[in-house]
């Protein structure tokens, strides 16, 4: 279940708030969520809801093991490999049995199991608790469902953002809802619609329909149309779903943190990776690169710590090398900047620097989305004139480009900078009235539409 399907907004959502303010008491409002939010999880993971619910049952005990034991450390690197060894299963091992296999000549055959929806998303959340449970940040969750609560809360429970503990830690048991608060989540969670179904679905298609052709059909032209339809695509996917998690946890009393801050207004890869995806660069910060010395250390072991932290997150995206290859990219975009290309940047106007960042991010948008080493050198030989101009009169001929799409991708250009921040509508009925034609236009295009996809899902 999605949050921009019928069945979510017009059945899920309705019934489950109906069950929620009906409860007076925090207590039973926290049960009613926990039931909800296995029931959404259950919906379309009816088997790994098992998972899930053993992943918290476990993590909660070693989690008390490690408050009370005076031998803690031991109990953490349990609970580090339990969560890591479910991630590996799950999400590795056949990438792994792949490596094996080319690097040892042998025939060790693939495990056949799939992958549960928000696995990567829910283990680094867990592990996040346990680790400030262990470093003394949070006071442990004495009563299982509270944590369950935590852990399992549908409005981030399957693409984040990453929660911690510590956001949350005394809204669990002291948080108030109100209409005020409510009335802003509906307003966010429209917002994220609106940019999930009528934005990113429609770059979606754009970009699906142009890299299906051969690379002498979209040639250059087809190529930084289909790349900046992904870019844009990938961008208003997950902030529209961070803005509906947003706005749902607010009408719950939650305050989860900011996950997008407009990133392609970045004048550097430093600052974008502070502004896309907060919530998974801050994980990595805090728990794997200040742990290993963070830039405390000699060049050489800076430069290893850089790495790591990206090669890792590459990996988290997907077992695949054009992962790795993605996050390596980064790695070493970060320390040249580091070392030379920030101070040359420094010394030029800004707009110089926004338009590296763009280029720089669009050309790593290529290797993520392609599959294979054939299909990123067909890309990137496309985008930089090696096959031609290419056919664009046929896009405009079936219907890919449009003059309905060009709106779009003008819109989605714009929408994707703060511009409307500057635009002062001090009439707050003229605001509400255009999220309403947002809204209306959002499940007009769900009811005619079945092209919804959702890039997270897989990670």
């Amino acid at each position: 279940m999605v949050f921009s399907s019928l069945i979510f907004i017009f059945f899920f959502l309705p019934l489950f708030f109906l069950s929620y303010f009906i409860l007076k008491k925090r207590k039973t409002r926290n049960y009613a969520l926990l039931l909800f939010s296995l029931i959404f999880y259950a919906w379309g993971e009816p088997i790994y809801i098992f998972l899930i619910i053993l992943s918290t049952i476990v993590n909660y005990y070693l989690a008390i093991l490690i408050n009370n034991k005076k031998d803690k450390k031991l109990y953490l690197i349990i609970d580090i490999i339990f969560n890591i060894g479910l991630l590996f299963l799950f999400k590795y091992n056949n990438f792994f049995i792949e490596i094996l296999n080319n690097i040892l000549n042998t025939n060790i055959h693939f495990v056949r199991i799939s992958l549960p929806i928000g696995i990567s998303f829910f283990t680094f959340q867990i592990l996040t608790y346990v680790i400030d449970v262990y470093l003394k940040k949070v006071k442990v969750q004495k009563n299982i469902l509270y944590l369950g609560t935590y852990i399992l809360a549908f409005p981030q429970l399957i693409a984040g953002p990453i929660v911690r503990y510590e956001t949350v830690e005394d809204e669990l048991e002291n948080r108030r809802e109100t209409i005020t608060d409510f009335a802003y989540g509906v307003r966010r969670f429209i917002k994220g619609l609106g940019k999930k179904v009528l934005l990113a679905n429609t770059f979606a298609y754009i970009a699906t329909a142009i890299f299906s052709d051969t690379p002498l059909v979209y040639g250059l032209i087809g190529s930084w149309v289909g790349i900046i339809s992904y870019a844009l695509q990938i961008y208003f996917d997950f902030s529209g779903y961070s803005d509906m998690a947003i706005g749902i946890g607010r009408m719950l009393g939650f305050n989860y943190l900011e996950n997008f801050n407009f990133p392609y207004i970045a004048k550097s890869v430093t600052e974008f990776w502070r502004r896309w995806h907060i919530s998974l660069s801050t994980f990595f910060r805090d728990y794997v690169y200040i742990p290993m010395g963070g830039n405390r250390v000699s060049i050489l072991k800076w430069i290893r710590n850089v790495l790591v932290v990206w090669g890792l997150t590459g990996l988290w995206h997907g077992a695949s090398y054009n992962y790795i290859i993605w996050g390596l990219y980064f790695a070493v975009l970060l320390i040249l900047e580091k070392f030379f290309i920030q101070k040359i940047l420094n010394k030029l106007p800004s707009i110089v620097g926004h338009i590296y960042l763009i280029i720089i991010v669009l050309f790593s948008w290529t290797i993520f989305r392609s599959e294979n080493l054939v299909e990123l050198l067909d890309i990137l030989k496309s985008m930089l004139g090696f096959n031609g101009i290419g056919n664009i009169n046929l896009y405009f001929y079936v219907g890919i480009i449009s003059i309905e799409n060009i709106v779009i991708f003008i819109l989605g250009i714009l929408f994707s900078t703060p511009i409307l921040n500057h635009v002062n509508i001090k009439n707050n009925y003229i605001k509400d009235a255009l999220l309403i034609i947002i809204f209306i236009l959002s499940i007009l295009s769900i009811l005619t539409s079945s092209y919804n996809p959702f890039i997270y899902f897989r990670f």
